[in-house]
């Protein structure tokens, strides 16, 4: 079974302190779904037209696992605090190459 990976970039955030709040409940909820974080932050360098936004790369065993925590009831009160406008980001979930 391959791996699967959230992948998470902020374009903007105009809210930190929402921001805040949510990562302080997301961290908790995305490691006691199984994930494990892989990258946490800003690019030390972009190419071809990449832009420098904050991103998140978080590892699972499968894409289940991945879907059963965003979906979770902890992850959802992360969401509920994040709220609306807060921030302007791109979630995924990918399928590893295995």
């Amino acid at each position: 079974m391959a791996k699967a990976y959230m992948v998470v970039m902020y374009r903007s955030i105009s809210n930190p302190e929402a921001v805040a709040a949510y990562a302080r409940l997301a961290g908790p909820a995305i490691t006691a779904g199984g994930g494990k974080f892989l990258v946490r932050g800003t690019p030390v360098k972009t190419y071809e037209l990449g832009l420098n936004q904050r991103t998140i790369v978080v590892e699972f065993a499968s894409v289940a696992q991945a879907r059963a925590t965003y979906e979770g009831a902890a992850y959802a009160e992360a969401l509920r605090v994040l709220g609306e406008g807060t921030c302007e980001r791109d979630m995924r979930i990918v399928e590893g190459a295995d």
